[in-house]
């Protein structure tokens, strides 16, 4: 990941796109225990994230916040990825690739209005209900000519490197713009 001052040439736009390289390092250094940090099914809230205490008799027993103990089947208790993940710009990178893990990142990058996301080859966009300043000249020119791992996710990196795939190979780049289409509508 890049630098703050890497970030610059987004102007206000940049704190929508990345997380700031303080959080990041904070993030990094967030104590983490991978062996009893795991989601726990909910039927009220879907997943909340706890520490697991007992494996037993194919139950799994998770203390989640405000010192609560759910004990649900096994296979309903997911391995939380370390810290550092919390954010993450592709979902594929995740060490643990779940649906907790993956609605936990979109709700946490929505909540910071980073409504962009990469899982993959799909740029995953979540409609934020206001105006972000994520679309003016300053942010198209800064993701023009970049490949997609060097800017944070966006829709113009897709386009863009469709672009500049089509002025490399001369070819058509239908397909890439079908996916382009199909990951704003998502």
């Amino acid at each position: 990941m890049s630098g703050d001052s890497e970030m610059e040439c987004f102007g206000p736009a940049a704190v929508y796109l990345r997380k700031p390289e303080r959080e990041r390092i904070e993030a990094q250094n967030t104590p983490f225990d991978a062996k009893t940090a795991y989601f726990v099914t909910e039927p009220a809230e879907m997943y909340l994230k706890g520490k697991l205490v007992k494996k037993e008799g194919g139950k799994a027993t998770v203390e989640v916040k405000g010192g609560k103990s759910i004990t649900v089947k096994e296979d309903e208790i997911f391995p939380m990825n370390p810290p550092k993940f919390d954010k993450i710009e592709d979902m594929a990178m995740m060490t643990h690739l779940s649906e907790p893990s993956v609605l936990y990142n979109l709700k946490e990058r929505y909540a910071a209005w980073m409504i962009y996301t990469y899982s993959g080859l799909f740029c995953v966009t979540v409609n934020p209900y206001k105006w972000l300043p994520v679309y003016d000249a300053m942010v198209v020119a800064g993701y023009r000519g970049k490949k997609r791992i060097e800017a944070p996710p966006h829709i113009f990196s897709i386009s863009d490197n469709a672009y500049q795939f089509m002025l490399q190979d001369r070819e058509n780049q239908y397909k890439v713009l079908l996916t382009l289409i199909a990951s704003v509508l998502l």
